[in-house]
């Protein structure tokens, strides 16, 4: 699991636009729901060969009346705690401000490695003002540009040597699933009734919610280890903080499984943060089975199953081949089907199809619906074969691969699904040129 590398500052030093560069990519990975941490998001990037993840709080105003601020300054907090490496952005055109000198201080009792980073340096003029900086007490600095990259270099091959070195683990042959959620949903109850016993699977130290803890399950037929990010007992923060370190045991505990086990409240919904869980865990290419708890609570009508469903599938379009089982983990009800189906997904997500196989059954469908000619040229796919990764991913041989787009590509993911069996996998498609 990698290390992580908190982004923080005051506000409008373009700490965003920073954060978006490093992952190359903008995109906003949590958003709670009040919009309290809207501006807070989480990514991987890479350096020099050394992964790491990267997060981005929103800016930090100390002692403000406005609640939103107080919430987002926990966050900054917390964030600076869970992360191993902390860039301290700082804005040169407004140069040293009361703000900046708060979060220094507040930098300085952290005792962890930190990368005075300022911003905005597009000329010689703001490398004579940087030097204004050298007053935090914070000692070297790095002149940067967030927007056009100048200078994040040097940043960045100091920052990957001060990582410590990650943790060497001897790799367990068995399946590795992960149950993530949102606080509350039934995550460690679902551990509970699997094991057959009570017990914390995440104790209540300061700093142990950074690695999750493997639960060895060897019951009825199944070998596996559970992956739990259940149970956070930090007492005088469980209130506020807690949903930010789900999320936290949610993105390492998904970096680390083959199978995700979403578990989602009945009486919550399918809401933002379970989605962006979701497609978290669609993007590092796990496989994935959805879970709706506490279903015994719901009041029901003929159709409220369905409904629901439908609910779910129309949020996670167009990666609608995802098993969901209604569950009760108090009762007991289908637990045991939940676990059946994710061993079914993980042996779905090792699959392997032959390339004869692959041929006969695909070719015939391409050849009577062919991918629409563009500018009056027609693309001929010859050959097909999947490719030896941890995850199902496929290559299509042709004369003009740049001319396959999306919606034929979804096309070919769904002729795959409707023919063999990935359901609960995401699938890349990849088009080369014969």
């Amino acid at each position: 699991m990698s290390n992580i590398v908190a982004v923080v500052g005051r506000p409008n030093v373009g700490k965003s636009t920073f954060f978006n560069r490093m992952i190359q990519r903008r995109e906003a990975i949590i958003d709670a729901e009040s919009g309290v941490t809207r501006d807070r998001h989480y990514g991987k990037s890479e350096w020099n060969g050394k992964a790491f993840s990267l997060i981005d709080t929103g800016g930090y105003v100390e002692n403000s009346d406005d609640v939103f601020q107080n919430e987002i300054d926990k966050q900054v907090h917390l964030a600076i705690e869970e992360a191993d490496a902390i860039i301290f952005l700082v804005d040169v055109q407004e140069g040293l401000t009361p703000m900046d000198e708060d979060v220094a201080k507040i930098l300085r009792k952290a005792e962890k490695p930190v990368f005075l980073a300022v911003n905005k340096v597009d000329s010689n003029k703001n490398i004579q003002d940087a030097m204004e900086f050298y007053a935090l007490g914070l000692g070297e600095y790095y002149n940067i540009s967030a927007i056009n990259g100048s200078g994040t270099g040097e940043l960045l091959d100091d920052l990957v040597n001060a990582l410590p070195e990650e943790e060497i683990k001897e790799e367990v042959p068995l399946p590795k699933f992960a149950v993530v959620g949102r606080p509350n949903a039934g995550k460690s109850s679902f551990i509970n009734a699997l094991i057959g016993e009570e017990r914390y699977i995440v104790t209540d130290v300061a700093g142990t919610t950074r690695d999750s803890i493997d639960t060895h399950y060897n019951r009825f037929g199944f070998d596996f280890n559970l992956v739990d990010t259940a149970g956070i007992r930090r007492k005088a923060k469980v209130k506020e903080n807690l949903e930010f370190y789900s999320v936290m045991r949610s993105v390492r505990a998904i970096e680390s499984s083959d199978v995700c086990l979403i578990l989602v409240d009945a009486q919550r919904g399918f809401d933002g943060q379970v989605q962006n869980i979701f497609w978290l865990a669609q993007r590092n290419k796990k496989g994935i089975v959805i879970l709706v708890n506490k279903w015994d609570l719901v009041d029901k009508e003929t159709n409220t199953l369905k409904q629901f469903q439908n609910h779910i599938l129309q949020k996670i379009e167009p990666f609608t081949d995802v098993p969901i089982i209604f569950i009760s983990v108090v009762n007991k009800q289908r637990i045991f089907k939940a676990i059946e189906t994710a061993v079914e997904v993980y042996q779905n997500r090792s699959k392997r199809i032959k390339t004869r196989k692959l041929n006969d059954v695909l070719l015939p469908l391409i050849q009577k619906f062919p991918p629409p000619a563009i500018k009056g040229k027609y693309v001929k796919i010859k050959f097909i074969t999947q490719l030896p990764t941890h995850h199902p991913q496929f290559a299509f041989f042709c004369n003009l691969p740049q001319y396959i787009k999306d919606p034929y590509k979804r096309f070919l993911e769904n002729k795959i699904r409707e023919h063999f069996d990935f359901k609960g996998v995401p699938i890349d498609i990849y088009m080369r040129k014969k």
